[in-house]
């Protein structure tokens, strides 16, 4: 079998030093996407680059009428932040490609990264709430500083985050996973907002409007809606891949 290959395609140089990667590909509640969708507009990123490889679903990705790459990069100048978005969850088999992709080709050009998950709320009280893993002491203490509580007993964080994460941890780069807990039925844009406020802006040191995702909740989650509905028809079509690359999305 050949092996996956996954690129960055650098559109720019690097605008700051040492940016905080944060990374927001779909999963669970579509937390991390739409948190960082709202970074990245907030702070007028621009698009730095894209992540390609022939094993990403074939499909056409557009924002306003214009075509862009599914997986895309964005910095800026006036903030020390670059965002990791994705339209789609990437298959299983290019997990491991892409991880080597942004340890190799972008790590260089930050200085620690941020992953986003989410998990199940128990209740209406829970959603919202946020817990972390590291891989370095150095972040545990900065977490702890911004009162962010570390996950207790044991678990795994699966999917395309949790091999991003993990091949931090064996290269030793800085980076935490951030565990929010989000409606376990629906797109959360609440529990994006809370990941935001109580977690991302004490950590990274911006200020981003959130109110958007409080009045704007019903039609926020109507797209994703619609755009995680694109994702298992499209899934459905492709026979034996589409059960694992379903479960991919959501984790």
């Amino acid at each position: 079998m050949d092996e996956v290959s996954v690129t960055f395609d650098r559109l720019t140089d690097a605008a700051t030093d040492a940016p905080t990667l944060i990374e927001g590909f779909p999963g669970f509640g579509l937390v991390a996407a739409i948190a960082v969708e709202q970074i990245t507009t907030q702070l007028g990123l621009e698009h730095h680059g894209n992540v390609v490889s022939d094993e990403f679903p074939k499909v056409l990705s557009y924002r306003d009428g214009h075509a862009q790459d599914v997986i895309r990069v964005y910095a800026g100048s006036d903030a020390d932040v670059m965002t990791l978005q994705s339209d789609l969850a990437p298959p299983p088999s290019a997990f491991e490609p892409l991880s080597r992709c942004v340890r190799e080709e972008l790590a260089p050009e930050f200085e620690r990264a941020i992953f986003l998950a989410g998990a199940p709320a128990e209740s209406e009280a829970d959603v919202g709430n946020v817990e972390a893993i590291t891989t370095t002491p150095a972040l545990d203490a900065e977490l702890r500083d911004c009162g962010i509580e570390l996950a207790e007993g044991t678990g795994l964080v699966g999917g395309v985050t949790g091999a991003l994460a993990s091949d931090c941890y064996h290269t030793d780069i800085p980076a935490a996973v951030l565990v929010v807990r989000a409606d376990p039925y629906f797109p959360d844009p609440g529990a994006a907002r809370a990941v935001i406020e109580n977690a991302l802006e004490p950590l990274v040191d911006f200020d981003i409007d959130t109110s958007e995702l409080e009045a704007q909740s019903d039609r926020i989650r109507r797209q994703m809606e619609q755009v995680a509905e694109q994702y298992r028809q499209m899934v459905e079509g492709q026979g034996p891949r589409s059960e694992t690359a379903q479960l991919s999305m959501y984790q």
